[in-house]
């Protein structure tokens, strides 16, 4: 084999399959194949931008490689690693620990991918013991970092979406414990260049291992949270059953909303009987995956979701988003029925 592309396997394929195994032994199956390619994408971009800012500050001031190492990269490149966090829960494409901490490694993943392909074009005569600390240590470590990032950050988020999904309010302040130990982890990597060997087997075991404690404790978390909620959205499709959901606020609230419709006011009960069907569906089926059992998602579940949306452009967004507030749906219940939705589409 050529000497350069063992060289980029020992670099690049070790942060590979730990971020495939992780992704299998996800229990809620919550990353999709073009979602993992999405967030390396966005780790991959952070590279680059990483690259001409790292580049910029080292042109502008007079620093040491070791002490910018040490000290000045690891703000730089988790922030950067970090801003893509952001956007991707911005866009409320995490709803979990567990998908928040295979998000983050996803990201770091591609970054690593990235800055160790530029590092082998630069020093392709670098020796076999370079390429494995890289490999198995410094991309580790990136994905690590930001795997910690963002599973911090979910977890001081976690009171506040489960709250109505318009009354969320994304706080940046929530983000900065996560930054720090993606940070402090960084930092503490580059501290010991002269024994680089000995950073790769910590990092190599430690940030699995730890990760590992972040699946189990986010597993635990998620059931419960899921639980609660399932029970929650069946005990409201009992009570429209029953004709007692009319009786309360929210079913006053729509039902003063269908008299303003007129006509379309069989539409309106029809999309909100299915929504909250759809997202108690999605809360059962994300309970069947962690107990392992089947679920069936077919046809019918396809349909549901067809007619939600033909009934949503019927209706309008100003209503819909009146309905979702008067249900008190969570950020998270939207989130669950769009996990749901890719689910059935696949």
């Amino acid at each position: 084999m050529d000497p350069l592309i063992l060289k980029g396997l020992i670099a690049c394929v070790p942060v590979t399959v730990c971020l495939v195994a992780f992704v299998v032994m996800d229990v809620f199956k919550l990353m999709k194949p073009h979602e993992v390619l999405e967030l390396m994408a966005g780790g991959a971009l952070a590279a680059a931008a990483a690259y001409l800012a790292n580049g910029g500050v080292l042109d502008a001031f007079p620093f040491r490689i070791s002490d910018y190492s040490q000290g000045a990269a690891p703000v730089v490149e988790e922030t950067l690693k970090g801003l893509v966090v952001v956007a991707f829960f911005a866009a409320n494409r995490m709803g979990y620990i567990v998908d928040a901490a295979i998000s983050g490694f996803a990201i770091g993943a591609g970054f690593s991918l990235v800055e160790n392909l530029f590092y082998l074009r630069v020093f392709s005569d670098a020796g076999i013991g370079l390429w494995l600390v890289r490999g198995l240590g410094t991309a580790i470590m990136h994905g690590g970092a930001t795997a910690i990032m963002a599973a911090v950050s979910i977890l001081l988020f976690t009171p506040r979406l489960k709250k109505r999904a318009d009354q969320f309010k994304l706080n940046p302040l929530f983000f900065l414990p996560g930054l720090a130990l993606a940070m402090a982890l960084h930092a503490a990597f580059n501290h010991f260049p002269q024994a680089p060997l000995i950073d790769m087997v910590v990092v190599a075991v430690a940030v699995p291992a730890l990760l590992l404690v972040i699946f189990a404790v986010g597993d635990r978390v998620a059931q419960r949270w899921l639980a609660a909620d399932e029970s929650a959205h069946l005990k409201l499709l009992e009570a429209m059953d029953a004709g007692a959901f009319a009786e309360t606020v929210p079913g006053r609230d729509i039902a003063a909303l269908a008299t303003r419709l007129g006509e379309r006011a069989g539409d309106l009960d029809e999309y909100v009987r299915i929504h909250v069907e759809l997202v108690a569906r999605a809360e059962a089926t994300l309970l069947a995956l962690q107990a392992q059992e089947s679920t069936d998602l077919g046809a019918q579940v396809r349909g549901r979701f067809d007619r939600l949306h033909a009934l949503e452009q019927s209706l309008g967004r100003p209503v819909v988003m009146a309905v979702r507030q008067h249900l008190r749906f969570s950020r998270n219940d939207l989130w669950e029925m769009h996990e749901l939705e890719e689910d059935v589409v696949r």
